[in-house]
């Protein structure tokens, strides 16, 4: 079995009062990647310390040397492609080329209306997706680009000398719907998922597998309608939104069971969070150690 483990890493401690040692650690533990997610601010942690993404991300870049690193997720809400290439290009040649940008259409939550507008419908929201990730394709890999979109223009937007990465750095596309599925299909060096967040209250996870199983069989279809073979996609599961919650980081033994039945559907990255005491996130730091050092050595034996 050659399922990897990652980790995601809140921006919400100052950089020398523990962050920087939480992405220190990720590495020293064995990591794959560590993540962290791109927004303004989110859900129970509004009022509290938050700090940017990117700049995050070019500190821990600088800070570790073998661990791939990256967002999960960026969105359109308060990004647009032509500043988020530059930015991209430069985190990119920082890192030494270990960047993943994890993308999605984003939500109605606080970065929605943060610089002033109205929360985009649903529609809408997919319909800037469908435009930012191809125009952001052409960004990262042409020298200049020139594009007149219904959301989002460029003039002469000029990236040079591009990605470290070769044609750019990889994109793993968050989607669960036909439209996402396509972008991911057309796009995407990975695919992201957190399950279906109807069941995340009420499901079991017998119905969280089954619907799992059921967007691994839609992205196969969008990748064989694109001439793609789905195998050439990474498959990413981030954890802590389906009905096992944060549960999964109670036990070794929980974690080997959860990520071992996901390995099966087809998964080949799991996500856990790195613990955040007093909040949904909170979890024992021991068994979190053990599970990244213990927990994915049991499954590859």
């Amino acid at each position: 079995m050659s399922l990897r483990l990652s980790t995601v890493v809140l921006p919400v401690r100052r950089w020398h009062e523990g962050g920087r040692d939480q992405w220190t650690r990720a590495e020293e533990l064995g990591f794959h990647a560590a993540y962290t997610y791109d927004h303004l601010s989110w859900r129970t942690f509004r009022d509290g310390p938050w700090f940017g993404a990117v700049p995050t991300l070019t500190a821990a870049a600088a800070a570790t040397r073998r661990m791939r690193l990256g967002t999960l997720v960026t969105s359109p809400n308060f990004r647009h492609p032509v500043t988020l290439a530059k930015e991209l290009i430069s985190l990119d040649d920082v890192s030494g080329g270990r960047i993943t940008l994890g993308i999605g259409a984003g939500g109605n939550g606080f970065d929605a209306t943060a610089l002033g507008q109205e929360a985009w419908t649903p529609r809408e929201r997919a319909d800037r997706f469908a435009e930012f990730v191809p125009l952001l394709d052409r960004l990262l890999t042409e020298g200049a680009v020139t594009h007149e979109g219904t959301h989002y223009s460029a003039h002469e937007a000029r990236n040079v000398p591009g990605c470290v990465q070769r044609p750019r750095l990889p994109f793993a596309v968050a989607a669960t719907g036909p439209r996402g599925m396509r972008l991911a299909a057309r796009h995407g060096q990975a695919w992201v998922t957190t399950g279906d967040p109807k069941l995340f209250e009420t499901g079991t996870p017998e119905q969280s597998l089954a619907a799992l199983r059921e967007q691994l069989e839609k992205l196969g279809k969008a990748c064989a309608e694109a001439g793609r073979d789905a195998g050439e996609l990474d498959k990413i599961l981030l954890t802590g939104f389906t009905p096992e919650a944060n549960g999964l980081l109670e036990s070794v033994d929980a974690f080997v069971d959860f990520a071992g039945r996901h390995a099966e559907l087809g998964f080949d990255e799991i996500v856990v969070h790195a613990p955040v005491p007093d909040s949904v996130f909170a979890a024992d730091e021991a068994v979190f150690q053990r599970i990244a050092t213990e927990g994915i050595t049991q499954l590859k034996r």
